[in-house]
């Protein structure tokens, strides 16, 4: 009760002042309102009081967005007289709208986030069986093996607990196929998968064709299971071993609940964090999805699912018919549809799993274009507003979750708007210089506040923006495909496991090139024209500046375009798990700092006078709880090196299907070092030191995306360490390693 009287105190003092601002008062009086606002929001924002103060932080930016709004409004569209600058000005107008609506929208998904208590503990015998669903497309036997035996390794009653192989690469349809080269593959990985199944005493199963993609695949999955919960971990997404204990407890307490969403944790950088080297020190894309916004969503029972590292009751999906499959965003829209069914969702905010993501510029936006056109299909084919029941928060929720896609005509619009002025001299903004900083700069600096304020540990200032660039240039085409056709979008399977190597400039640079020549270009017009026209030199430098934060931003997307060479084929896991080495009869002490699939990291303990002459020994790794040791895995010394700890050696796993339950322990059995990576990179970098951050990558990485392409004519090579190319389902629709949409 006191959060929301807080709530509505914040949104009568916004709203009494959008009263008081339409009063008219100079422009110096106005900058004085913004200026007092904007003081009590940075004292708050400085000393970082939550509580109370959270709210009158809420309540001095929103002076300053209703007051530039109402202005913007009202004094700065030009005459309909003269259309060549109406139409433009009005098109601004409304991206600017959209801003201020998403804003709102997102104010109130995180306004106040629900912190969850752990789970509730329950005996063996009062737990409801499960059915673990690993649904596969084209991905790999080990990246396969490693999810499978460490779902099989999930600590829970085993005669409660059973692991499904959903092969879609393996259908009657593909091993059937007239093509005799994809035939004879999909046989192969038939046969394959089911020895594989066998061996790690999973359940293999598959389908007569292709239908409804992922969708379908999970419900061919239903219709062949029969556990109280599902839970559904995509190819790539290994879990730790406490999953189940910190999920299915919420199931037993709430009878409504139908999903228990947990969020996705990437062992690789994505593009973006690979080609300007911040994975080990800048929080990820999708932590503000599932720092703050999932949780948001959670407050207003709006938590949805997410494809993956989620728990579902099966009572739920058979009452609206299994996974819907109407678009290719099948997650959502289950949640959507039985959100108004009046089932309850909730969101455990605890990483569990380890995926992947995609490598390679092309694959990322690939993946986000998928992601994009299905969010728009479920807008446009079950919109949320018009659904019936829902609550009103969960429309806002669904809402807010969908129109966020349309960000690339907001994008489009910011980056045109200055030119207009610079290039073709269009009044598309009818202000002064004084008004356009007592409202404008004010309502800038408000916003900058504000996102940092509530997603400085989880984002870093201009991030976003960056994103959103990055993507940008290749979604339009999707939104308007969609728009026109809503039911056409076909189901993309994401490319994961690419290596490069060399560095060299993505596929899809060229577009990010052009655009930063023409800002470059406009820039030094503005240069010019500054020199030339000193009657409106004070609005050049306005509409200069503007023009030089999009080239800024552009510069830094050439950077991210510069893809780095990555020969590593399967990303490193910290481990810190001690254990021996045994080369025969002699035994030495180890500690395993790192590991993946394909080999680890050890720093020898005890002393070892030589390295014996045979480079192949025995790992036995202790269990991660410290009772009782696992099964030893055969490994080859392949390189050592000298360090403080001591000697530091790199080996090379020899193992077979019969170890892969040990590597599962090994790797993601205890993600404790995981969550400690990702909280120790969720430290807020304040407005001042992270906007210098990101002038650097500005000015900076242009220089060495023009030296690649001047200097650099060889082919582009993106090498799959498996054959895990992109795919379309015949039917239109796909399978692939989901994460989720934000």
């Amino acid at each position: 009760m006191y959060k929301r009287l807080c709530g509505f105190a914040w949104l009568f003092f916004a709203l009494s002042f959008l009263i008081l601002v339409q009063q008219p008062v100079s422009v110096d009086a106005q900058w004085n309102i913004a200026a007092t606002a904007l003081a009590v929001a940075t004292a708050i924002y400085i000393i970082r009081l939550e509580g109370v103060w959270r709210y009158v932080f809420l309540s001095a930016i929103s002076i300053v967005v209703f007051r530039y709004a109402y202005w913007r409004t009202t004094s700065t569209i030009p005459s309909p007289d003269d259309l060549i600058s109406f139409i433009p000005a009005i098109l601004l107008y409304g991206a600017e709208m959209y801003c201020l609506l998403m804003l709102a929208l997102s104010l109130f998904v995180v306004a106040d986030p629900i912190e969850r208590p752990r789970a509730a503990q329950f005996p063996d015998e009062e737990l409801p069986s499960v059915d673990v669903f690993v649904p596969s497309y084209n991905e790999s036997s080990d990246i396969l093996s490693l999810t499978l035996a460490a779902a099989k390794g999930l600590d829970y009653p085993a005669e409660k607990l059973r692991i499904f192989l959903l092969d879609d690469g393996g259908t009657d349809q593909k091993r059937l196929s007239s093509d005799k080269a994809a035939a004879s593959a999909a046989i192969d990985r038939h046969h394959e998968l089911q020895h594989l199944c066998t061996e790690l005493g999973v359940t293999y199963l598959t389908r007569s064709a292709n239908v409804h993609a992922k969708a379908g695949n999970l419900n061919n999955g239903l219709l062949h299971s029969r556990g109280d919960l599902v839970v559904v971990f995509d190819a790539d997404h290994a879990p730790a071993r406490e999953f189940l204990r910190e999920t299915v407890g919420h199931f037993i307490e709430d009878r409504k609940l139908f999903l228990v969403q947990t969020p996705h944790f990437f062992a690789n950088p994505d593009p973006l964090e690979r080609n300007l080297s911040t994975f080990q020190h800048m929080p990820s894309e999708n932590e503000m999805f599932y720092g703050q916004i999932q949780k948001g969503l959670d407050k207003w029972n709006s938590a949805f699912f997410c494809g993956s590292a989620a728990v579902l009751r099966r009572s739920a999906l058979e009452q609206v018919g299994g996974f819907s499959g109407v678009s290719i965003t099948e997650d959502c829209e289950t949640a959507l549809d039985l959100h108004s069914r009046g089932w309850n969702s909730l969101y455990v905010d605890r990483p569990m799993v380890v995926g992947l993501q995609p490598d390679t510029v092309a694959s990322f936006i690939g993946q986000r274009s998928r992601w994009c056109r299905g969010m728009l299909q479920i807008m446009l084919l079950k919109n949320p507003l018009f659904r019936s029941g829902l609550s009103l928060p969960q429309r806002l929720c669904y809402m807010s979750s969908m129109m966020f896609w349309f960000f690339p005509f907001v994008r489009l619009a910011f980056l045109v708007a200055p030119l207009l002025l610079i290039l073709f001299d269009l009044k598309i903004f009818d202000a002064s210089v004084d008004e356009f900083i007592a409202y404008s700069v004010s309502y800038l600096i408000a916003g900058e506040l504000l996102r940092n304020y509530l997603y400085g540990r989880v984002r870093w200032p201009w991030v976003s923006d960056l994103y959103e660039y990055v993507q940008s240039v290749y979604l339009l085409r999707a939104i308007v495909s969609v728009i026109l056709n809503p039911r056409r979008p076909t189901f993309n399977v994401t490319a994961k496991g690419q290596t490069l190597d060399r560095n060299q400039l993505s596929e899809l640079a060229w577009p990010y090139f052009a655009i930063f020549g023409v800002l470059l270009f406009a820039t030094g017009v503005v240069a010019y024209r500054f020199q030339t026209e000193p009657e409106i030199g004070g609005m050049l430098l306005v509409v200069g500046a503007w023009n030089l934060l999009n080239l800024i931003v552009a510069g830094a997307a050439l950077g991210v375009v510069t893809e780095r060479m990555e020969r590593r084929q399967t990303p490193r896991l910290a481990s810190q798990r001690e254990g021996q080495l045994f080369f025969g009869d002699e035994r030495i002490d180890v500690s395993v700092e790192d590991v993946s699939l394909g080999g680890a990291k050890v720093t020898v303990l005890s002393d070892m006078a030589n390295l014996p002459d045979d480079r192949r020994a025995r790992l036995l790794v202790n269990s991660h709880s410290g009772r009782g040791t696992l099964q030893s895995i055969p490994i080859e010394i392949r390189s050592f090196t000298s360090s403080d700890q001591g000697l530091v050696l790199g080996v090379n796993f020899r193992a077979g299907t019969q170890h892969y339950a040990t590597l599962a322990n090994l790797m993601v059995a205890d993600l404790d070092i995981v969550r400690k990576h990702r909280a120790g990179r969720q430290v807020a970098r304040g407005v001042f030191r992270g906007s210098l951050g990101f002038i650097r990558w500005g000015l900076a990485r242009p220089f060495q995306a023009f030296h690649h392409l001047l200097f650099d004519r060889d082919e582009p090579s993106a090498m799959p360490s498996k054959p895990v190319a992109p795919a379309v389902y015949p039917s239109g629709a796909a399978v692939s390693s989901e994460q989720t949409r934000y």
